[in-house]
């Protein structure tokens, strides 16, 4: 499936900076593992929405057995420090809101990524990129492509293995004429992109323009960068699903039928924003001040109904050449959208297409004085 990113800036200059231009980049390097691990979607059973304690989604079919369940076995993305795969790097507060997305994998144009990557889990997982360069061998995803022997070696990596992807950042994978100094490319594991995806293993990727970059690969005319997925999980279609779904409670609440019009979702399928639910992520991770320049990376994930409208309250952004405070995201779509916060408060972030927004699909956003 392919992935579509679209995004333009106000007042973008006309030309990237030349400085920097024709020299060669550097090599970063990643250690990710993926991790089979408890994930809640709502950590401390606390709807942040309401302020009240977590009740289930109100967007349950009726009938049969519906727990309040909003803990499961997942296979996520995870960066260490080292090829040990020993200690796991740690997350700075800024960064906290990407909840079960992977790291943040940057690159500036005329770099190389290089990911090493280790499976610790229990099913052959991958990882696949959008938008940079990849030789078949780093390629992760299986299929009858006329390749073998080592070229095949990235198509799944069996569990306990360890693979090395090599990615070379083109000017093609680094932001067109006319937009932002950075674009955003999500990864995820293609062994079976859907049950992969809905187990967890999907990340970003943010690329920026040369010469346009701090030492660390992020753009030196931004402040503060927030990625935010809106993702509908189906726990049922998880590789881990007979851990997380018991047989007995998938047969008396199973999968929804779509001619249903109301109440058809059944309680393990979840309407999140990176994992996080009802208000759960954390607030201090997107905590801003007046006046500065804030980059949101929006993006969908790939169920078939992943089509998303996120809605922010209290401030505006400028994307694709137009002043919003609601864009639009289909599924594997991905947007830029640049606000600089003028309005003091705590506010909503949230899908508004009405029952998504019901079933957990909200966060808060904080803009300080």
């Amino acid at each position: 499936m392919r992935g579509y990113r679209t995004g333009l800036c106000a007042l973008l200059p006309l030309l990237a900076s030349a400085c920097g231009a024709g020299t060669a980049g550097i090599t970063r390097t990643y250690y990710v593992a993926a991790d089979e691990v408890p994930w809640d979607y709502v950590p401390g059973a606390l709807n942040g929405i309401t302020g009240r304690p977590f009740q289930d989604s109100a967007f349950v079919r009726t009938g049969g057995p519906k727990p309040v369940a909003s803990t499961y076995k997942k296979a996520l993305y995870r960066e260490y420090t080292d090829s040990t795969f020993q200690t796991l790097k740690p997350v700075p507060v800024e960064w906290a809101h990407l909840g079960f997305l992977g790291p943040i994998i940057r690159g500036v144009v005329d770099d190389t990524i290089r990911i090493v990557f280790r499976n610790h889990g229990t099913h052959p997982y991958s990882v696949h990129p959008h938008g940079v360069f990849y030789n078949k061998d780093s390629e992760g995803a299986p299929y009858d492509d006329g390749t073998s022997g080592a070229d095949k070696a990235d198509d799944g990596v069996p569990p306990g293995a360890t693979h090395t992807y090599v990615w070379p950042v083109p000017e093609r994978a680094g932001p067109a004429h006319g937009e932002c100094s950075s674009v955003m490319w999500m990864y995820h594991s293609h062994v079976d992109e859907s049950l992969d995806v809905n187990t967890g293993l999907l990340g970003v990727m943010l690329v920026t323009a040369r010469g346009r970059a701090r030492p660390d690969g992020s753009p030196s005319d931004v402040d503060r960068e927030v990625v935010a997925t809106f993702a509908q999980v189906h726990e049922e279609l998880s590789l881990l699903a007979a851990e997380n779904v018991a047989p007995a409670l998938l047969a008396a609440d199973p999968a929804p039928n779509p001619s249903e019009h109301d109440n058809f979702y059944p309680w393990f399928v979840h309407f999140s924003i990176n994992g996080f639910e009802h208000g759960a992520l954390p607030l201090e991770s997107v905590t801003f001040r007046r006046g500065e320049r804030v980059r949101w990376y929006v993006m969908s994930s790939t169920n078939d109904f992943d089509f998303h409208t996120p809605h922010w309250h209290g401030n505006t952004v400028t994307s694709q050449h137009m002043r919003m405070d609601v864009t639009a995201v289909m599924p594997m779509e991905m947007v830029v959208a640049d606000m600089v916060p003028d309005n003091p408060g705590t506010w909503l972030i949230h899908c508004h297409v009405s029952f998504h927004n019901a079933a957990g699909m909200a966060a808060r956003y904080r803009v300080t004085d």
